[in-house]
Formats: structure tokens, C-alpha cells, sequence
């Protein structure tokens, strides 16, 4: 049970719990810490105060209104942690052939790789 409200403002909730001190959990809340409450073991969801609310509901609408430029697009995306990398199967180059490693190298990286790849006409305008 979390009766120390220091400790409420940073550990979640049980669901039992935030029903029998719900009026702690939303003074919390109030205080701007957001109170997240499980059920079950996994989070369920998370009470904030009417004020940040209303701030994350502005902030939405504005993301939504104004088109991203392409460098903030990119900023946007998540970065890849260290272990995450670590998880992800490494990506590797198709095998040459025995044909194509005997060639010279011609100046095109598909002859290189012996691939059959041509380059296509793109139309701008």
C-alpha cells in the first residue's frame, strides 16, 4: 500500500490500491506528477491533472495543424539504443559469385556485387 506520498509520486499503482487511495493518487496528480496505475502487473493508465491534460491536448492539435518539415520528421524518429541494435539480426551483403569476384572491377558497384542492377530515368519536373 503507498501511504508516503513522496513514494506515490514515483512508483505505480495497483489497481487496488489507487481505488482505496484514489483521493491521494489524484492530489498527486494535481501536484503535476502523473500517477500511472497497473492492473494485473502491466500499466494501464495514467492520471494526470486537468492542466496537463489540457497542455498535451494543445500540443497534439498543434502537431496535427502544422505539416512537419523533413528535418523534423527525421529528428522525430526514435533512436536506437545499444541494445536495441543488439536485438536487430545484422544486415549482409548478398554473397558474390565466384564469376563476379574474378571480374575487374568496372566502375559500377552492381558489377561489383554481381548483381543485375540498371539505373533508371527519374522525371523531376
Amino acid at each position: 500500500m503507498q501511504t508516503n506520498p513522496s513514494k506515490a509520486a514515483s512508483a505505480a499503482w495497483r489497481l487496488q490500491d489507487a481505488k482505496s487511495q484514489f483521493s491521494a493518487l489524484v492530489d498527486n496528480a494535481m501536484r503535476g506528477v502523473p500517477q500511472h496505475v497497473t492492473r494485473r502487473g502491466k500499466q494501464a493508465v495514467v492520471v494526470v491533472s486537468e492542466h496537463d491534460f489540457e497542455a498535451l491536448q494543445r500540443s497534439a492539435s498543434n502537431l496535427a495543424s502544422k505539416p512537419a518539415s523533413f528535418i523534423e520528421h527525421l529528428l522525430a524518429i526514435p533512436k536506437d539504443t545499444a541494445k536495441d541494435a543488439a536485438k536487430r539480426p545484422s544486415r549482409q551483403l548478398p554473397k558474390m559469385s565466384d564469376k563476379a569476384r574474378s571480374r575487374p572491377l568496372q566502375g559500377n558497384v552492381a558489377d561489383s556485387t554481381g548483381l543485375d542492377l540498371q539505373p533508371r530515368e527519374i522525371d523531376f519536373s
